[in-house]
């Protein structure tokens, strides 16, 4: 009897868990059916599973997918197709889909002929004319061997910045070193050690970056080094020159030799009198004899 007891109390909470199961569950399905109603149409890849699309092709090629609109709603719904990041061609791009049926619409994608190695994103969009849109994200993989180039540009020192330029000439996306080395006339002045840039280069991008120095020489001529490399052996060197001159004390000297010179012009001048530190005489003009009559 107490295990008979036993198995109905269990019995008795299993049913009371279902209940209280149920009991949550229905209002949360109710409100998924709501929306799906208030919602009214989908936009999905055909043949279900997938929840984005994904190609993948040489340069030059056309690929091929379909499209499903779904109208779930109980009159027909007008969308309209588009499609961004890459070349997207639609059997049609303004689809009316009657009340309770779907849509299937066949769309292309083109490979450009110059298209290098390496992944883009697009998206396939439909807006209806209530200004509702859905949208399903495209990856477009180009195929070709992956390529990992990196080329430092353009440097140049701007008061206490040294600015560069970054430039991914490969085919994957890069996450740069840097290493930063300054020699002077007398030994190195700066040495940074290579660390990682809190960048990340999609390929062909293009980035301007600056490297501070605050204890940049006031007085020296400078060989400047910039050192990258990336994943898969990327690397690159740039080499300037740099003149570091003190201007403002430079102008400063020149003005005192400056005015050094014109006193000793000015003395000069007025030594040019007769000698003896006699003053000189005009032309035409006579001496003056002076002295006691007799």
């Amino acid at each position: 009897m107490p295990s008979t007891d036993r198995t109905l109390s269990v019995l008795c909470l299993t049913a009371l868990s279902m209940l209280a199961t149920a009991a949550l569950t229905v209002p949360t399905a109710h409100a998924a059916s709501a929306a799906t109603a208030a919602d009214g149409w989908s936009l999905a890849p055909s043949g279900g599973g997938r929840p984005a699309f994904y190609a993948e092709g040489a340069p030059g090629t056309v690929l091929q997918d379909t499209v499903t609109v779904t109208n779930r709603g109980g009159g027909p719904v007008t969308v309209r197709l588009s499609g961004t990041g890459v070349a997207i061609t639609f059997a049609g791009t303004d689809v009316r889909v009657p009340a309770r049926t779907r849509a299937d619409v066949p769309f292309t994608v083109s490979v450009p002929e110059d298209a290098a190695p390496g992944d883009r994103s697009g998206a396939i969009v439909a807006r209806d004319f209530e200004g509702r849109s859905r949208t399903v994200p495209l990856t477009l993989r180009v195929g070709g061997p992956d390529l990992s180039a990196l080329t430092v540009e353009h440097v140049t020192v701007h008061g206490d910045r040294i600015a560069y330029e970054l430039v991914n000439r490969g085919t994957t996306v890069l996450v740069p070193k840097l290493a930063v080395r300054a020699d002077g006339l007398f030994g190195p002045v700066l040495d940074r050690a290579p660390r990682t840039l809190p960048v990340q280069l999609a390929p062909g991008r293009r980035l301007r970056l600056t490297e501070q120095w605050p204890n940049r020489p006031a007085l020296d001529s400078v060989d400047i080094r910039l050192t990258v490399t990336a994943g898969g052996g990327a690397r690159d060197t740039a080499l300037v020159p740099a003149r570091f001159v003190p201007w403002g004390a430079v102008a400063g000297a020149g003005s005192a030799v400056a005015a050094g010179g014109a006193l000793v012009a000015v003395r000069r001048r007025g030594r040019r009198g007769g000698k003896g530190g006699e003053p000189a005489r005009r032309p035409g003009q006579k001496a003056e004899l002076t002295g006691a009559r007799t």
